[in-house]
């Protein structure tokens, strides 16, 4: 039986390949849609980008409602200060990659801080946009085991 795994993206990437190109890349968010398809195998995948805070608790609000098996997001800026999307997080049972195109890490000091990885399961970072390949093949191997 397919699971559904939720991929959930934040402000801004819907600008991916065309936004600071020499941070991010130039695949574009079709693009990653494709990738992780293509990851996925029997998986069902819902796929979603906003540049909204609100929206993007309510997409994790309906992973939680849908029973998703697992929830991959990258919620860009709102990593660092989203309060609201720490406490949708919180009620997440399934695993949680938490994803980040950049090596937050390396970047500057505000970035640094991740609220999201308080609650993750993994976290991957610093793979560019194949990262989100990475990503689904790692939920599905945590939801194999």
């Amino acid at each position: 039986m397919p699971r559904c795994i939720h991929v959930l993206n934040g402000p801004n990437l819907n600008r991916l390949g065309k936004r600071e190109p020499e941070v991010y890349g130039r695949t574009t968010l079709a693009e990653v849609e494709a990738m992780c398809r293509a990851e996925a195998g029997g998986d069902e995948v819902v796929f979603r980008q906003t540049n909204h805070e609100g929206q993007l608790v309510d997409w994790i609000h309906d992973a939680i409602d849908s029973e998703a098996a697992g929830l991959i997001i990258n919620p860009a800026g709102l990593t660092f200060r989203s309060i609201p999307v720490l406490d949708a997080l919180k009620m997440v049972k399934a695993p949680i990659i938490e994803l980040h195109i950049s090596n937050i890490h390396r970047r500057e000091a505000i970035y640094h801080q991740s609220l999201v990885s308080t609650v993750a399961t993994a976290v991957i970072a610093g793979l560019g946009a194949r990262g989100y390949a990475t990503a689904m093949r790692a939920m599905r191997d945590m939801l194999d085991a």
